[in-house]
């Protein structure tokens, strides 16, 4: 297959904003496509955030800040995914909604576009069955994507040997370190992770610490950057609600949330996009 040059991304919040600036970085040409412009153009925002940060500290300059912009395109139409290589999806994590836009982009994008999806949990057979089964891979980024290493690549039952090698070396050129994973919910990471954050809600719902000294317990004693409960506010609850339910299904009690982590749902206290969550924000 051929080096990747030409990049369409689907949905502009934080995961898919993140995911076009590494691309931009690499000197890829980039098309951020959202339901409306407004929330395009909020992506780029983001991105443009993100770099003039790195401006503010000395690790590029304001030319390079610029150019790395000027390759990404935000928008809210599919002009353009003709011509790209490699089209990753990072939208809502519900099957169907995915397989609906990849049904779509099987009409729009040249043939030999590799189709992906940053899902976190959801089997990726299953979302290839909608379109290109055989071009068809997982690619799951981790938050905040500019800045983490890692990227799962996740074959499905159909994948070509060529699509998978596409995808590795896609990883690698955006300077991320992939690591193939067997197509299984919740792949590698979010299976540990998710175990984990189950059991210092269960420590909090029995009263065996506070959520503070749970954090730093995780931080000091793992030599993780945050706690469980400041990346829970970070990824937002409702979103890791509906990971958990995929893992129940899959795997059962085992990843079934506690009492705590529910009353949190229902109070509307879902994270920092929220302003309120484990923590006041």
């Amino acid at each position: 297959m051929n080096k990747v040059t030409r990049v369409g991304i689907v949905g502009a919040g934080m995961m898919g904003a993140e995911i076009a600036l590494c691309c931009a970085r690499s000197g890829m040409d980039v098309i951020l496509k959202e339901v409306s412009q407004e929330l395009a153009d909020k992506g780029k925002v983001a991105v443009n955030s993100i770099l003039s940060r790195a401006v503010g500290k000395g690790r590029m300059d304001e030319a390079e800040k610029e150019n790395i912009l000027a390759r990404i395109e935000a928008t809210d139409m599919y002009d353009g995914f003709d011509e790209v290589d490699l089209v990753i999806e990072a939208i809502l994590e519900v099957s169907g909604t995915k397989q609906k836009l990849f049904e779509e982009l099987d009409v729009l994008c040249k043939p030999e576009c590799v189709f992906a999806s940053n899902t976190s949990s959801i089997s990726i057979t299953k979302l290839a069955a909608a379109a290109r089964p055989d071009r068809f891979v997982g690619l799951h980024f981790f938050s905040p994507a500019s800045v983490m290493k890692l990227v799962e690549v996740i074959p499905g039952l159909l994948t070509s040997p060529g699509t998978a090698a596409f995808a590795m070396e896609f990883c690698r050129a955006i300077g991320k370190e992939p690591v193939k994973v067997k197509n299984v919910e919740g792949f590698v990471v979010n299976r540990i992770l998710l175990a984990l954050m189950n059991e210092a809600y269960r420590l909090l719902d029995e009263g065996v610490a506070t959520k503070e000294d749970i954090d730093t317990a995780c931080r000091l004693g793992l030599g993780h950057p945050v706690g469980p409960f400041r990346l829970s506010d970070n990824v937002s609850l409702d979103l890791l609600d509906k990971v958990h339910t995929i893992l129940t299904d899959a795997y059962g009690d085992r990843f079934k949330t506690p009492g705590i982590f529910r009353e949190h749902i229902d109070a509307g206290r879902v994270g920092r996009k929220a302003g309120k969550g484990w923590y006041d924000y």
